[in-house]
């Protein structure tokens, strides 16, 4: 396991556990944020600069812990290359997350508004539990436990199909364009953003696992 090798590891890098569960509260609280911009009139302008500083943070400290692992392994020799790659592929995932928290605010400041539409309250109660599942993650991230893993992994897969059947509905739907775009571009968001969720969890519960959710690989 990732974390356990961190844990375990001998005048170790235990903090980075540490630090990637302080990212992933970060990527939680843009993604509260941005969604509250996207699906209430809550004023963009009032969240942005902190979405915004909250993602350069969360960019800077991915690059700084990746530093401290190349040099981690450089000194140490290759003996831990798997869990270290493992833990550099989870910090890749958290900072995935952060930008598409931001992406979302994009979306908001292009001047979309999903507020007070027949589907809004079935969006914003969602937005909630994705938000309680950035919880469950951080808490898998710091401890790590099998059986909760693959309960979190099949809600969460779920929940991917779940998403990928509305950007099809969307895509084939007879509605205006100005309504149904804006949602299918949202869904991919959303589903890319729980799909990170789901690598970071695995990756913390063995490091370099094979994924059945390709979409958290991609890059925008």
């Amino acid at each position: 396991m990732v974390m356990s090798f961190f844990s375990k590891r001998e005048g170790g890098l235990d903090h980075i556990v540490s630090r990637a569960v302080g990212m992933l509260g970060d990527a939680r609280h843009s993604f509260d944020l941005a969604t509250l911009a996207l699906l209430t009139n809550t004023d963009t302008a009032a969240v942005q600069a902190d979405i915004r500083d909250t993602d350069q943070r969360i960019n800077h400290m991915e690059q700084q812990l990746r530093s401290e692992l190349v040099v981690h392994v450089t000194v140490q020799g290759s003996s831990d290359i798997g869990s270290v790659l493992g833990m550099i592929l989870l910090l890749k995932k958290i900072e995935r997350i952060g930008d598409q928290a931001t992406n979302v605010l994009d979306l908001a400041e292009s001047g979309v508004r999903l507020a007070g539409e027949t589907d809004t309250e079935a969006m914003l109660a969602e937005r909630g539990l994705i938000s309680t599942m950035f919880g469950e993650a951080a808490d898998l991230l710091a401890e790590p436990n099998d059986g909760r893993t693959e309960e979190f992994a099949t809600r969460i897969l779920a929940l991917v199909a779940e998403h990928q059947a509305k950007i099809e509905s969307y895509l084939h739907s007879d509605r205006p364009g100005r309504e149904v775009v804006p949602r299918a571009i949202y869904y991919r968001y959303l589903k890319r953003i729980v799909a990170n969720l789901l690598g970071i969890v695995r990756t913390a519960a063995g490091p370099l696992p094979s994924s059945t959710t390709e979409e958290d690989d991609k890059d925008d």
